[in-house]
């Protein structure tokens, strides 16, 4: 443990230093010209480059399936959000995403600057159901400009194997937008979790799912959103605990592994 400690160390340095310099260039760039595909080139960049140094400093591997499944043209790509991994791990495959962010975010100098070139969304949590009408609104230019909208149901990141906890932002944008979702599940917050010291070795996996028609009612679809990310995020976890975990395994997370095999099933 003390030895992966140290490699965490490592990356975390590696990591945010990188991201300060990456910050300040696209936001230098923001402010000069806006989005160029020189900022895109290189936002790409910072997510390849942090999964590298995942890989070769934590052990922790990267496999992202089912990109197939994501429609052409305008669509919500829905994920579980287990892990800062996720947003990396899904950047490439989303064509021109519009991440939904926290408005604290945007107001960071150069990286909210940068953020805001790169078409992201913020949304005020302080405001509740007050901040939805805002968040429509850069959502409909978003799906304009021919971006992919990214959301995180939940609002923020889990514990692999939590509870879930969807909030009414994503069905509100289903509605309005009129758009496919695109459900995805993953199983990162085994290896880099939401409040753990240390980032763990083995492979992190996201899975684009089918996508959910547009047109459902509010009830029907947010089911159909949760079944499909539930289970999907439970079989590939349960995968990655099959092949053996070098993770600490809690009690609480050894429990709800049993449950879902005695079960049978890949929903809690």
């Amino acid at each position: 443990m003390v030895i992966q400690a140290i490699r965490t160390v490592l990356f975390y340095a590696l990591f945010i230093g990188q991201t300060a310099i990456i910050a300040i260039i696209l936001g230098t760039i923001a402010l000069i010209t806006g989005r160029t595909r020189a900022s895109w080139a290189i936002a790409v960049y910072w997510c390849s480059s942090t999964l590298r140094l995942l890989r070769w400093l934590t052990g922790v591997k990267t496999v992202v399936t089912g990109a197939e499944n994501i429609p052409a043209g305008g669509c919500i790509i829905a994920a579980k959000h287990q892990s800062d991994w996720d947003v990396f791990a899904m950047f490439p495959y989303a064509g021109r995403p519009a991440y939904i962010i926290k408005k604290e975010l945007m107001n960071i100098p150069f990286f909210g600057w940068a953020a805001r070139s790169l078409d992201c969304i913020e949304v005020d949590r302080k405001k509740g159901a007050k901040a939805i009408p805002a968040m429509m609104a850069q959502a409909h230019a978003a799906i304009a400009r021919g971006c992919r909208i990214v959301i995180f149901p939940e609002g923020t990141r889990r514990a692999a194997l939590a509870d879930p906890d969807y909030r009414q932002g994503v069905v509100r944008l289903y509605l309005e937008l009129k758009v496919p979702v695109v459900p995805v599940a993953v199983n990162s917050g085994l290896f880099w979790g939401r409040n753990s010291l240390v980032i763990w070795p083995g492979t992190a996996e996201a899975r684009f799912l089918p996508a959910i028609e547009a047109g459902l009612t509010a009830d029907v679809f947010l089911e159909r959103l949760k079944k499909a990310i539930e289970s999907g995020s439970n079989e590939l976890a349960l995968k990655a605990e099959a092949k053996g975990l070098s993770r600490p395994i809690s009690a609480e997370l050894r429990s709800k592994f049993d449950a879902l095999k005695s079960n049978g099933s890949n929903t809690l």
